[in-house]
């Protein structure tokens, strides 16, 4: 699936229920942009290589999941502040560290979203404390 702001390959995997809440029309399915960090709903066939988005992100699924959504909310820390309260604790609780990938996403390259990843990082880390 191509991102809609990008057109870059978006990664794209199943939400279980208990994150539904959190993505845009409560969908089954997510993708997220590698490039541009777009978190959109979707029906396209899941391929869950969260490796394209950066190789410091969790395999384990369970941390995965919750970590990619909460990256794709980033936009918006006021709009967001429920979801990512409880998403980035559930990454945390699978042996995810939400804020080192932030962090390795920022010097990375290839990856270009609309808002600062250090300063969004910055404020994540203020809103969890």
């Amino acid at each position: 699936m191509e991102c809609p702001n990008c057109r870059a390959r978006t990664v794209v995997f199943d939400v279980p229920p208990e994150y539904r809440e959190h993505v845009p029309e409560e969908a089954e399915r997510a993708a997220l942009c590698p490039e541009c960090l777009t978190l959109v709903a979707t029906d396209a066939p899941p391929e869950p290589r969260f490796d394209r988005i950066s190789s410091a992100f969790p395999e384990n699924e369970a941390a995965a999941v919750p970590l990619a959504i909460g990256i794709g909310l980033l936009d918006s820390l006021a709009l967001h502040r429920r979801s990512l309260e409880a998403l980035v604790p559930a990454a945390e609780a699978a042996g995810a560290d939400p804020l080192l990938l932030l962090d390795r996403l920022h010097v990375q390259g290839g990856v270009d979203p609309s808002f600062d990843i250090s300063r969004r990082r910055h404020q994540l880390e203020q809103l969890l404390e």
